[in-house]
C-alpha cells in the first residue's frame, strides 16, 4: 500500500508575508491564490458607475459598528488565499491597522462587480472561496452574464457551497436581507 501527498500549497504565514511585501502598480489589485498571483487592474467607467450607486444604497444599511471598505483584502485560510473584494462590510475594529487583510469570518457581505477580463474569476473562484471562508452575503453584479446582465445574492454557505441564490436581471430591485436593510435598485446600472 502507497500513500498520497496532498500538496496544499505554501503556508498560511508564507501566504501573509508574501501579501505584506507585494508592490504593485498603484490602482492594481493583487490576489493571492493556490493557483498563485492575480493581478486586477483598476477598473473602469461602468464599473465605477455600479459602484457609486452600490456605495450609496449600502452606506445607509451599515450595521451598528460595521463599515463598508473599498478595497480590503479579505484572508480565507480555509482555502489558503487573500482576495480583494470591490467592497466588503466587517466590522471596524477587526480590520487590521496594517495592510493584512481582515479574515473572512468577520465579513459579513462580500460585493464583486464584474468586468470583461475578471468575470470568470468573480462568477466561480471567489464564490467558491467565500462559500469556504463563511461569508454570509456575496452579491454578484454581472454585467456581462451571458443570460443578460444580472445581479445574484448568494447565502447561506454550507460546507464551501452557498445553499441559496437569488438573481435579478439588471432594472429590478434585489433586498440584501438582515441586518442590511436595503432594496437595491438596480435600474440605474
Amino acid at each position: 500500500m502507497s500513500a498520497v501527498t496532498v500538496d496544499t500549497g505554501p503556508s498560511w504565514d508564507y501566504l501573509l508575508e508574501t501579501w505584506r511585501e507585494l508592490t504593485v502598480p498603484e490602482g492594481w489589485r493583487p490576489e493571492l491564490t493556490v493557483e498563485g498571483i492575480h493581478m486586477t487592474p483598476p477598473p473602469g467607467g461602468s464599473h465605477n458607475l455600479i459602484a457609486g450607486r452600490v456605495n450609496r444604497a449600502l452606506l445607509p444599511a451599515m450595521p451598528e459598528g460595521c463599515e463598508l471598505f473599498q478595497p480590503q483584502g479579505v484572508g480565507i485560510r480555509e482555502v489558503n488565499a487573500i482576495y480583494v473584494p470591490d467592497f466588503c462590510v466587517a466590522p471596524r475594529d477587526v480590520i487590521p491597522r496594517n495592510a493584512d487583510p481582515v479574515p473572512a469570518e468577520h465579513v459579513s457581505l462580500a460585493v464583486e462587480i464584474t468586468s470583461p477580463g475578471n468575470a470568470e474569476h468573480d462568477r466561480r473562484k471567489k464564490k467558491w472561496a467565500y462559500a469556504h471562508g463563511g461569508i454570509p452575503r456575496y452579491l454578484l453584479i454581472d454585467e456581462f452574464d451571458q443570460e443578460g446582465p444580472a445581479v445574484s445574492l448568494f447565502t447561506e454557505p454550507v460546507q464551501g457551497v452557498y445553499s441559496r441564490t437569488l438573481r435579478v436581471p439588471f432594472g429590478q430591485p434585489i433586498r440584501i436581507g438582515a441586518p442590511f436593510d436595503v432594496e437595491l435598485d438596480t435600474s440605474m446600472f
